[in-house]
């Protein structure tokens, strides 16, 4: 049983922990149990240091510094758990996760022990000093801006979640200081020439794998391309994108056979037309046969068809079960297209990039285009109209005012009667 005795009539108590030589102290003050560590071994020693901890204490409360209120650590579990409660089945589990992950993380350890109202602008600066010191310290380079950004987001969410329930009166000022606004860069896409070397090169290595053993992963990463760019899916929708989600359509509007999609992503379900070039690549997804996991998959399909292990794909069975990113890595490397000229990494979200700007280039009407890609006119028109030259209407930018002309004013000359005798005269 852990040592305990009281001081000062009771008001502080000092005891030890089991397990532990240092002596600990606590006390109830201002609405809340605040507790340490003395560093004392020596029992007497440690209620000296009690008894001066709790008068600075008071000496602080009288002064008004010692800030009063809920725990920041209290705030994040009510915010978590209402989270959790409150988005199922609307946000995805590793966004919930994530979240978890931030505020356990970092957000805890550093502002935990804080009362809310002790959190102002200039704490909330001194986090993101810690942050990049820190990693700079383990990683030897700073966390990225998306990290951030996304640490921030979450320490807002728990300081409105303290608001509503009357924690706190008001919002501290998250923005970074000493930052001008970030530069608003294009992403990274494959223009037409490169989209063409791009499922070229896919197209030769379904022809030609570097071992027939990978020929079922190249036919993959080859139609994935080809039915990416043709439809604009984020790669997570694509991913979970099921054959019943699929339907192969006849467009009333243009008269074209389209790929009509039923999309479940980070917007929830929507829905997506795609253009006649995702057609052929669904038909040969469908008709290819698929490997179950079992041994005979390193082999050949000849071999594992013939064992029963290659199955025609159901209509609960994933369009992409597996990513090749190993593979599309590769031959975005071979082809020197792993970077755009700015330096930025292409990656499978830039076929969705593609897509956009490749409708775009077509004179694609942007309000339609953002609805097919469940995303806002403001974000294509951000990251993807403003820098495209073809949407700058040269006819509209090159107007000349008409020049008016010049009234001429006569010179004075001479009178009627002056005029009148020089004609005489001639």
């Amino acid at each position: 049983m852990a040592e305990h005795h009281t001081i000062l009539g009771g008001k502080v108590h000092v005891y030890k922990r089991p397990n532990s030589s240092s002596w600990q102290c606590a006390t109830y003050l201002a609405g809340r149990n605040r507790r340490t560590t003395t560093k004392e071994d020596s029992l007497s020693k440690a209620k000296e240091f009690a008894e001066d901890w709790y008068l600075q204490l008071r000496g602080k409360l009288r002064d008004g510094e010692l800030k009063t209120g809920k725990l920041f650590r209290d705030a994040a579990k009510l915010y978590l758990r209402e989270f959790d409660i409150m988005t199922q089945g609307q946000r995805s589990a590793k966004y919930a996760s994530g979240q978890h992950a931030r505020a356990n993380g970092y957000l805890i350890p550093f502002f935990g022990s804080m009362v809310l109202p002790e959190i102002t602008a200039g704490k909330v600066n001194e986090y993101r000093v810690h942050r990049l010191e820190e990693s700079k310290a383990l990683r030897g380079k700073p966390p990225a801006r998306s990290t951030m950004h996304q640490e921030i987001v979450t320490l807002r969410q728990i300081f409105k979640t303290a608001l509503r329930h009357g924690w706190v009166d008001h919002l501290p000022d998250f923005s970074a200081p000493y930052r001008a606004s970030p530069k608003i860069s294009h992403r990274a896409w494959f223009s037409p020439e490169e989209y063409r070397q791009l499922y070229e090169a896919t197209r030769k290595r379904v022809q030609d794998p570097k071992q027939p053993r990978f020929r079922w992963e190249a036919e993959q990463l080859h139609d994935y391309v080809l039915f990416s760019a043709n439809t604009g899916l984020r790669p997570d929708e694509a991913r979970r994108l099921q054959f019943r989600d699929v339907t192969v359509i006849e467009d009333e509007g243009s008269g074209q056979t389209i790929l009509e999609i039923e999309v479940r992503g980070k917007r929830g379900v929507g829905y997506c037309k795609s253009t006649t070039g995702a057609v052929h690549p669904f038909e040969r997804l469908k008709a290819r046969l698929r490997p179950d996991g079992g041994p005979g998959r390193a082999g050949s399909r000849t071999a594992s068809m013939a064992n029963g292990e290659w199955h025609a794909p159901g209509p609960t069975d994933l369009l992409f079960p597996k990513w090749p990113r190993e593979l599309f890595n590769a031959i975005l490397e071979e082809e020197k297209l792993r970077t755009d000229r700015d330096g930025r990494p292409r990656t499978a979200y830039s076929l969705r990039h593609t897509y956009i700007c490749l409708r775009l280039l077509e004179g694609a009407d942007i309000y339609q285009i953002a609805k097919n890609c469940r995303t806002s006119v403001e974000m294509i028109e951000k990251y993807y109209a403003a820098h495209l030259k073809t949407q700058l209407d040269a006819s509209a930018i090159n107007v000349m005012r008409p020049r008016s002309k010049k009234k001429t004013v006569p010179k004075k000359g001479p009178g009627r009667v002056e005029a009148v005798r020089l004609a005489e005269e001639a």
